[in-house]
């Protein structure tokens, strides 16, 4: 992926998907809908992806499964045949020996950098989970990532995020915590570093429109997300490139905060908010569905499905925002 400055890039704000996996019916990858899948997004306007996530889903790397490496390389083939540069970021999870085995094979692959899951880490100290950064830091660029309890995050508190500002290899951090009160403390946190070169994304599915929309004003200084990172711009991804435009050009109007109601309320629906977030990713897998781009809603666990109504939540948004959409695009890289 060349000589490409994704930490720039990275800076100047951006939309990533984060990348869904392609099955067929018997649970195995289907590499040609995984390829036509990544040329969506390319096509859609994305400035980068991120793979190995979990929108991804994190069973790739089971023994039985091993799809983490081939699910990477297609990616990463994808991304080099694309005409213009794309940000690749790779999903890294575990304690340190599995996270530095993804991170060295995510910059054996021309990966960018890491989005560091800390997971794996429910009962470890503040002081651990840093050591584990610095250490995974030591072999790629992070970007950090506050991930919501209700999915298996943890709490971190304002300190966690100053030390972790302190550390180089940090680039950018997504927040994803589904809540204001946490999201300031991550903000109040890069205010204080005094760092500029760290990019802000926006993974609050809740509320994406008006973080990107919002002037922070901490500490003395001004701080803005930039793009987002989201497992919900793997969906209608050439509305949400023109919505992060708007973003940046217009500021908050009545018109956009509205809109992000609209895309809260898909989210809602997409996402199984109301079962806890149990069926998140066979919602996106349904949205790509019947967009033609997936041939099903199989996930590796046989037991992760769609949730009882979801199919016709999801139908209901779909009737009630057709501006927020793109199936004639999608329908260009659908596989028949």
């Amino acid at each position: 992926m060349g000589n490409f400055n994704a930490h720039a890039a990275l800076l100047e704000g951006l939309v990533i998907p984060a990348h869904p996996l392609a099955l067929n019916a018997g649970r195995k990858l289907d590499e040609a809908r995984q390829r036509a899948l990544s040329r969506y997004y390319i096509a859609a306007g994305a400035g980068g992806l991120a793979v190995g996530v979990h929108t991804t889903q994190f069973e790739i790397r089971q023994p039985q499964h091993g799809l983490l490496r081939p699910v990477l390389e297609l990616a990463a083939e994808e991304l080099r045949q694309a005409k213009r540069p794309l940000v690749a970021i790779g999903g890294i999870c575990g304690q340190t020996a599995q996270a530095l085995s993804e991170a060295q094979l995510l910059r054996e692959l021309g990966y960018h950098a890491g989005l560091l899951s800390l997971a794996a880490w429910p009962q470890a100290s503040e002081a651990e989970l840093i050591a584990h950064c610095r250490e995974v830091g030591e072999v790629l660029p992070l970007i950090g990532f506050y991930l919501q309890p209700a999915v298996g995050g943890r709490l971190l508190s304002q300190a966690f995020w100053e030390a972790l500002c302190e550390l180089p290899a940090l680039q950018a951090i997504k927040i994803a915590a589904f809540n204001r009160y946490q999201t300031l403390d991550v903000l109040r946190a890069v205010a204080r570093s005094g760092r500029r070169d760290i990019a802000l994304y926006t993974g609050n599915d809740d509320n994406i429109i008006a973080d990107l929309c919002t002037p922070f004003t901490l500490e003395g200084r001004e701080l803005r997300f930039v793009g987002g990172l989201l497992g919900h711009w793997a969906l209608w991804t050439q509305p949400a490139v023109q919505l992060l435009q708007r973003c940046k050009t217009e500021g908050p109007s009545a018109e956009l905060l509205g809109l992000g109601a609209q895309v809260t309320d898909m989210n809602a629906a997409v996402f199984d908010a109301a079962n806890g977030f149990a069926g998140c990713i066979a919602g996106i897998h349904e949205v790509l569905r019947l967009q033609g781009l997936l041939e099903g809603t199989w996930c590796l666990n046989p037991h992760e499905g769609l949730s009882p109504g979801q199919a016709a939540a999801i139908a209901r948004v779909r009737a009630a925002y057709p501006h927020l959409q793109d199936d004639a695009l999608a329908a260009t890289f659908a596989q028949h």
